[in-house]
């Protein structure tokens, strides 16, 4: 039982943000090669999606106010 929620805690703490990080840098990547796409804009908010159930607070992008 106490395996479990240490597990779970990881997964929330570690792996979320990191797996939010990576889909940001490939969002970043794309837009340097292609400039803003539709799937840019979903990786990242997908990625501020991630933000947010890992409890950390969505990255401010300069066009949202």
């Amino acid at each position: 039982m106490f395996w479990r929620t240490v597990g779970r805690w990881a997964i929330v703490a570690i792996a979320v943000p990191v797996v939010a990080w990576g889909i940001r840098k490939v969002s970043d990547k794309m837009e340097a090669k292609n400039g803003q796409t539709r799937f840019s804009s979903l990786l990242r908010q997908g990625a501020s999606g991630l933000d947010t159930i890992s409890g950390r607070r969505p990255a401010v992008t300069s066009g949202s106010r």
